[in-house]
């Protein structure tokens, strides 16, 4: 079985994240993979390095002409049998048998008007879909939507969980910041302009900010920055970038909450990171996010700004709230494993090799 990692980054986040943290569950099955750089421990087989997002559009581009040209023959050269891709992507109109991954199919369903990525989106991406021999979803809630969106057979799709790093992500018993916690990409679907809306319609006397971290994004980020000046808050809304792995447990043990109210999310780890973490969480009553937090979280409607702000509010003011989503958050989490997902994963890939 072949592993497809052209897509790997040096600073795993998101989809590299999820496939390092699968690796060792899938040596009992003796993979190859086909990475750039090799991985001590496994069987690798070398593939051209600058096709991953750190190159941006070019990385991608590159990917996609390296997976629909090159990838055939490295599986006809190794005699494969199946090709596991840990994200949606695949050789088209070959023999090549594949899983793959499907994170989210947030693109149909927030589509980019303008988009270069418009043609992957409504004719590569679904016949990937079709074509794979099964498809392993991050939740029900991508379950439903390959689905409903693309007309995947239900008796094609098995979700499986994400999970998290059980090490990093836990009480660390530091003191209380004066933050709310935001991580993650800055486009629209995010929903941060109406989280700085919510921010800035909190009582003055809170004397809190709001932390956004993630990369900036030249097409959003001037804009929010623009949003929380206008509403008064530009002195108390701090935009970070990048977290590297040491600080995110850190700034998630330390924040009052993480408010994480996005219009739609295939899984959204950053829910589950900060339950382990023992910090309240305010997120979306859609997609994926009630299946990660269930009652363990502040669920609230994400186009209400009051309904946003109201929790915000109650986790500043009320301690026993508080304490009742540390301790459901922590006891959801702990029912999270990598080994759970792999497993649940490898049982997959088994029935088909």
């Amino acid at each position: 079985m072949l592993v497809n990692l052209s897509f790997l980054i040096r600073q795993p986040t998101g989809i590299s994240t999820y496939a390092l943290n699968l690796l060792p569950f899938l040596k009992p099955i003796d993979p190859t993979l086909l990475v750039a750089e090799s991985l001590t421990d496994y069987t690798c087989y070398p593939i051209p390095a600058g096709q991953t997002p750190d190159q941006g559009m070019k990385g991608h581009l590159r990917r996609l002409l390296w997976t629909q040209l090159s990838l055939p023959r490295i599986y006809r050269q190794l005699k494969a049998n199946l090709l596991f891709s840990p994200l949606p992507e695949a050789p088209i109109f070959t023999r090549c048998r594949s899983i793959i991954t499907v994170h989210d199919l947030i693109p149909l369903r927030f589509p980019g008007r303008f988009s270069p990525l418009t043609a992957y989106q409504q004719y590569y991406l679904p016949q990937v879909l079709h074509q794979s021999q099964h498809l392993v979803c991050d939740s029900v809630a991508t379950a439903n939507d390959a689905i409903d969106f693309l007309g995947i057979p239900a008796a094609k799709i098995t979700p499986v969980p994400l999970a998290y790093d059980h090490h990093r992500f836990r009480p660390l018993n530091l003191p209380q910041g004066n933050y709310f916690f935001y991580i993650g990409r800055h486009q629209p679907y995010k929903n941060l302009h109406r989280t700085i809306a919510a921010f800035a319609a909190l009582p003055r006397q809170f004397d809190c900010q709001l932390h956004i971290a993630g990369p900036r994004d030249r097409r959003y980020t001037p804009a929010l920055q623009a949003q929380a000046a206008e509403l008064g808050v530009g002195d108390r809304v701090q935009f970070m970038d990048y977290v590297d792995d040491e600080q995110l447990p850190i700034l998630l043990n330390r924040a009052i909450a993480l408010v994480f109210p996005s219009l739609w999310e295939g899984f959204g780890l950053p829910v589950l990171e900060a339950m382990a973490c023992g910090t309240p969480v305010i997120t979306s009553n859609l997609s994926s996010l009630p299946e990660v937090a269930e009652d363990a979280a502040l669920l609230v409607d994400p186009y209400n700004v009051g309904a946003i702000a109201a929790a915000m509010q109650t986790v500043v003011t009320d301690s026993t709230a508080r304490s009742h989503l540390r301790d459901r958050g922590l006891n959801r989490a702990s029912q999270f494993s990598w080994r759970k997902t792999g497993q649940a994963t490898v049982e997959v890939l088994q029935r088909y090799l």
